[in-house]
């Protein structure tokens, strides 16, 4: 699909967010660089706080907790929901009603599913019928997100405690495994027990055995598959996208809230506050409630990092969408205005560039200490440029 691209001197046009674009942009130029290798170099400074610090942030924490690294995962999710109405108020303007509005809604869950399984079965010789991947789950939950949009603030602040509160409950309601439960057979490894194995209440969101873990093991065995179906090496599960649409709807508050006609001020300082009572009530739950654990998606973690990212989003709002140049954040929005593009570039093609960098520059030319830092920061600019041709080309993917 081809649209006006706007240069880094412009202006957005009309009902486009330029904080969006770069905010997106920000989030999948960090999830393209893998981290650029840095946690591995931590290892090399094992007692340095410093890079222990850059280690946490450049790599998924074990099941509790999240650093920067687990943040791009709701961080993306949300930005679906802030994105929705801006979509749901052009289409509007076009003539559509809300019948065509839905059957859109669900052709691009279709789409984002499809999408979905096709990734996970990137390294396999079969389908592999998985719905982990962050397309599928958004695919799972991205028309319960569009049913929420345009509905009164109360009612979408109903749905998201509803969400949450369905979610802990039955979490709680799954019965507790058999004390002499083999875990090395729910995929919990012997050095993991002590971070993936929870005591008390707590112990409903144990990896592998859960209420999402059960599902997933009835579930994905209706699938066509080489062998059963008993964990997911992660602890990701398919169930997931229930709580996930709490994420995309927080999105879908915000965005209607920036789409609002209150002044800029009222904007930010609501976005603020949002983000900071969030944050308050994930922390207040991971304590008491339920554990904040991102691969599990819990009600916790849906409050912790959604706090996180609304404040983020009112930072990029207030740095950028109140200026005519916004130069700065251009290499930002080259990316974010093709996310889907870069997405399925790093997922299909990262490891087949940096091969190909080997074979036609040498085998050592990513040897050495900072070898993989290297490596992962040149496949980050291959892709970043081809964003790039894309954009001054005014081709941008859309589903």
């Amino acid at each position: 699909m081809r649209e006006n691209a706007s240069t880094c001197a412009a202006p957005a046009r009309p009902g486009r967010l330029v904080s969006l674009d770069a905010f997106r942009g920000l989030v999948m130029m960090f999830m393209a660089s893998a981290g650029l290798g840095l946690a591995n170099l931590a290892k090399s400074h094992p007692n340095s706080p410093f890079w222990q610090g850059v280690a946490f942030h450049t790599s998924h924490v074990p099941w509790v907790g999240g650093g920067a690294w687990d943040m791009i995962q709701p961080a993306f999710m949300f930005m679906v929901g802030v994105a929705l109405p801006f979509s749901l108020a052009r289409r509007q303007r076009e003539g559509q009603g809300f019948g065509r509005l839905l059957a859109h809604a669900a052709w691009r869950s279709l789409l984002l599913i499809a999408l979905g399984v096709f990734l996970a079965s990137h390294w396999s010789p079969h389908t592999v019928f998985h719905f982990t991947n962050v397309l599928a789950q958004i695919g799972l939950g991205y028309v319960g997100a569009f049913l929420f949009v345009g509905r009164p603030l109360m009612w979408q602040l109903c749905g998201f405690a509803t969400l949450l509160l369905a979610t802990w409950a039955a979490f709680v309601l799954h019965p507790l495994p058999p004390g002499n439960l083999d875990w090395s057979q729910y995929g919990v490894k012997p050095e993991e027990t002590g971070d993936v194995l929870l005591s008390g209440l707590f112990a409903h969101w144990n990896k592998g055995w859960n209420l999402a873990a059960s599902f997933d093991r009835w579930f994905l065995n209706l699938f066509p598959s080489e062998t059963p179906f008993v964990f997911n090496a992660g602890g990701y599960q398919t169930l997931n996208f229930v709580p996930s649409i709490a994420t995309m709807l927080l999105g879908v508050m915000a965005g209607e809230l920036l789409l609002s006609g209150r002044t800029p001020s009222a904007k930010l300082l609501r976005l603020f506050l949002a983000g900071g009572a969030c944050l308050g009530l994930g922390l207040l739950a991971g304590g008491y409630a339920c554990p904040i654990v991102k691969r599990l998606w819990t009600p916790s973690w849906v409050l912790y990092s959604g706090g996180i990212v609304l404040w983020l989003l009112a930072a990029f709002h207030a740095l950028l969408d109140f200026r005519l140049r916004n130069c700065w954040a251009f290499p930002l929005m080259v990316v974010g205005r093709n996310s889907i593009v870069i997405y399925l570039l790093y997922q299909l093609s990262s490891s087949w560039i940096r091969d190909n960098l080997k074979t036609h520059l040498g085998q050592d030319i990513f040897s050495g200490p900072d070898g993989e830092f290297l490596q992962r920061g040149t496949v980050l600019l291959i892709l970043w440029a081809i964003c790039w041709w894309l954009h001054r080309r005014r081709i941008f993917l859309r589903l």
